[in-house]
């Protein structure tokens, strides 16, 4: 990948927005730590409800706009204020709700090599979809291209799960998502997997 993406579609603005994504803005966010520098990116999944698929649902939770009525399981979550800065759907579309050079409230509490509170350091990336199926090829194909363009923009030095950073509360992304797809990128991260 030569430290950038594949996709000419995409590029990095210097207001930390991506050009080639749809942009919904989320209000979850704020500023990180004065002087932190983006060294972790962390994978997630999520469907909502769960297991299926589709749908505005997602968008809804990480604006605050979640009907707590539309299903049972959103009555549990619908005053919960989160959110990630990417989300890559199953057809391959790359959606950005907060800007790079803010901080999502996408891992609550978590650590990463000692250090606490990763959403002060990270990117938050979500793929559609959960721990019982695998993930789409176009999810993985727009995900490496998403990880060379913010791997060759800010230092990254690992992308992990959000069951590394938060072991015992979290299983995202899940035993199907695929380490070696990344491993096998040459300018990815080491400690990709």
């Amino acid at each position: 990948m030569s430290g950038c993406s594949r996709d000419p579609g995409l590029r990095l603005r210097d207001d930390g927005w991506l050009d080639g994504a749809r942009q919904i803005a989320s209000p979850n966010c704020d500023r990180r730590p004065e002087g932190e520098a983006l060294s972790l990116i962390v994978v997630h999944a999520i469907s909502l409800p769960p297991g299926q698929f589709a749908g505005d649902a997602i968008a809804r939770l990480f604006t605050n706009r979640l009907d707590a009525a539309a299903h049972p399981y959103f009555a549990q979550i619908s005053t919960l204020q989160v959110s990630a800065h990417f989300l890559l759907r199953r057809d391959g579309e790359l959606i950005q709700f907060v800007s790079c050079r803010q901080r999502a409230w996408h891992a609550g509490v978590s650590s990463w090599n000692g250090r606490l509170r990763c959403n002060d350091f990270s990117l938050g990336i979500e793929l559609e979809g959960c721990d019982d199926l695998p993930f789409a090829d176009v999810q993985y194909r727009r995900l490496l291209d998403l990880l060379g363009l913010l791997c060759a923009h800010y230092p990254i030095e690992a992308v992990v799960g959000h069951s590394d950073v938060a072991p015992g509360r979290k299983t995202d992304p899940g035993p199907h998502f695929d380490w070696q797809r990344l491993a096998s990128v040459g300018d990815l991260p080491g400690s990709c997997r």
